[in-house]
């Protein structure tokens, strides 16, 4: 990782080129205050609604409060911010990009999925969050936040809308080295938070039930659901009041017969 006075040409030699990106895509149609930023767990893309699925036994799920961002994913505020401050965390990962498996599939932040938007999908980062995002190949960067969750697979870190991966160059490439910055939070990244366990992808929708039910044994004061994603099926598990530690437990001890467990933020 590059720091110090090199460190920052190279940021604003790449925002230079985001700016320039960002405003060409903007004719295509297409803040509580900064919470202190500590190491989180490096958080994919959540199928469309998973908490109007199946009703489960266990604890009822509390709503989670939408988080908007604004209509292009970044506004010329936001680009203003980052060209003034520091990041306040920095973590490295491989990004891809995703799309929407059908019109009007609604982010995980509560807002409409847009594929024009500067937006990305993240496990762990609060919702809502201002980021810039490094191709680390190409030194593109572009800034964008974070509405969405994913990317549920091994080995990937952060999941790219099509505008957002046209952006820093992974739309063609599939995949990419990257640097995400963090520039500000809704919520503190340190503190609180509502997690939730996120497990899958498996096949059937016969495995997914049992998973359920052996988690519905395990932790009755949970709330656990089944839902469909493309062509697959998960399992949520929400500890009773979403905390953090108990969904940490809770993934280290789980053993899925297919796909994995994932740690999640909801908010």
């Amino acid at each position: 990782m590059i720091d110090g006075t090199t460190g920052a040409r190279v940021r604003m030699s790449g925002w230079i080129g985001l700016t320039v990106a960002v405003s060409l895509m903007a004719g295509c149609a297409h803040k509580e205050k900064m919470a202190k930023a500590s190491p989180t767990a490096p958080a994919v893309t959540e199928p469309a609604n998973p908490e109007q699925a199946n009703a489960s036994s266990g604890a009822s799920a509390a709503r989670i409060p939408v988080t908007e961002v604004p209509e292009g994913g970044v506004s010329e505020e936001d680009k203003e911010f980052v060209l003034a401050h520091r990041p306040i965390f920095s973590e490295e990962g491989a990004a891809t990009w995703y799309t929407a498996p059908y019109k009007g599939r609604k982010a995980a932040n509560g807002q409409v999925f847009r594929d024009d938007a500067l937006t990305a999908a993240h496990r762990t980062l609060p919702m809502g969050s201002l980021i810039v995002v490094t191709n680390l190949t190409t030194r593109q960067a572009s800034a964008m936040r974070i509405s969405d969750r994913g990317p549920f697979v091994p080995d990937k870190t952060i999941d790219l809308t099509i505008a957002s991966a046209k952006a820093i160059g992974v739309y063609r490439v599939g995949t990419a080295r990257v640097r995400i910055d963090v520039y500000e939070t809704p919520k503190p990244m340190d503190v609180g938070g509502r997690w939730c366990v996120q497990i899958g992808a498996f096949k059937s929708e016969g495995k997914a039930e049992r998973m359920k039910a052996a988690l519905l044994r395990a932790y009755p004061d949970a709330n656990v659901i089944e839902f469909p994603g493309e062509n697959s099926f998960w399992v949520r598990i929400r500890p009773h009041g979403d905390n953090r530690a108990v969904a940490e437990k809770i993934m280290h001890r789980v053993r899925p017969s297919e796909g994995d467990a994932y740690l999640t933020r909801l908010d």
